[in-house]
């Protein structure tokens, strides 16, 4: 017998590994917007910038952001009218020659920013024009499909730069938004634990405790977020870059998104336009709470305590509406498994709905 014929038993090692990339530079606070050339310079970026905003936010910060850094960069503007695979692909083009590119506005404008930094390799900061959702400073962006929304993993900005002033003196309805949305990280947390204990997914534990830590902040909070003012901004915003560091973390959104997230996403694609992304969570997240045997009436009075609605009539849709949207959760991301794909009936669907409104 030889040598090669003798099998030796190697010594397990540990070989897990985990990339995580989050942003380097976070400024929240008032005026701080006049930062960013300081952000620039520290985070050595060139002299080219692809400054990409809405039709409304190019006149409440993108000018001045031009303005700003017009004697050290030259920077190209383009407006986002919508993140369609063929509008990113248009900015692509627009941006080829940039050296960073600088998103200015709401979910719309931030996703497309992410995913032109992605594709183009290029670094970019995220400046939040409202409080509405907690992608400010994840790795993931949702666009539009014929099918609805789908997540994609993208680049996380290298730096938020969050003026209170300006969030602020956004609409209410937005910062109230944003917390319904952090809020709802309580059942996506359940809906994760489901899936580990029903499907094995894994877990990971920072993640769960920094996700849920941001709803508490929020919680805590929630009557001085309702004065709707720069510290009511403040505090939203640090909640919103914490949940979207979570992600990151976890290399997923799983610590923000569960079933209510899909909750959310039936009604994008049944009744489109009618409420914010973070109001559905909200209701989405009363919905599930009670499917976990958790207290939804706490999920439904801190969600009453910051402003945002918590029934169907106060999303702009009508009871069979949100029936249908529970009902049609399931096939949404079918992969990512939660309490609504445990094969709700009609029936209970309904008495659900009739729920919402008891007092």
């Amino acid at each position: 017998m030889d040598g090669e014929d003798i099998k030796v038993l190697r010594e397990k090692v540990f070989d897990k590994s985990r990339w995580m990339q989050l942003p380097r530079d976070i400024l929240i606070g008032h005026n701080v917007l006049r930062e960013i050339p300081s952000v620039c310079r520290d985070l050595c970026f060139g002299s080219r910038a692809l400054l990409l905003a809405g039709e409304h936010t190019m006149g409440i910060a993108g000018d001045e952001i031009v303005s700003i850094l017009s004697d050290t960069c030259e920077v190209k503007t383009v407006i986002v009218g919508s993140n369609t695979a063929a509008d990113i692909a248009r900015i692509e083009k627009e941006g080829a020659g940039a050296d960073f590119i600088i998103g200015v506005g709401g979910g719309r404008v931030i996703d497309t920013a992410k995913i032109v930094s992605y594709n183009l390799d290029r670094q970019f900061i995220s400046v939040p024009t409202a409080a509405a959702h907690d992608g400010i400073a994840s790795s993931r962006a949702s666009i539009p499909t014929p099918e609805g929304s789908v997540s994609l993993s993208a680049h996380p900005p290298i730096a938020v730069v969050a003026d209170t002033g300006i969030i602020a003196a956004a609409p209410p309805r937005l910062l109230a938004a944003g917390c319904a949305d952090i809020i709802s990280n309580y059942t996506a947390i359940l809906d994760w634990e489901l899936a580990h204990r029903i499907r094995g997914e894994p877990l990971s534990e920072y993640a769960m405790a920094l996700s849920k830590m941001t709803a508490e902040i929020v919680v805590r909070n929630a009557d001085v977020i309702s004065a709707q003012t720069e510290e009511s901004a403040w505090i939203v915003m640090k909640a919103l870059v914490s949940s979207g560091v979570a992600m990151s973390i976890a290399g997923s959104s799983r610590p923000a998104s569960g079933g209510e997230h899909k909750f959310s996403h039936a009604l994008d694609r049944i009744a489109p336009g009618k409420a914010l992304h973070g109001e559905q969570c909200g209701v989405g997240a009363i919905i599930t709470m009670y499917l976990h045997g958790g207290d939804w009436r706490w999920i439904r009075d801190s969600l009453k305590r910051i402003g945002a609605p918590t029934t169907p009539a106060g999303l702009g849709i009508d009871d069979a509406t949100a029936v249908r949207a529970i009902l049609e959760a399931r096939t949404i991301r079918p992969e990512r498994f939660t309490i609504l794909d445990m094969g709700l009936s009609k029936e209970s669907a309904e008495r659900i709905v009739r729920m919402l409104y008891e007092e």
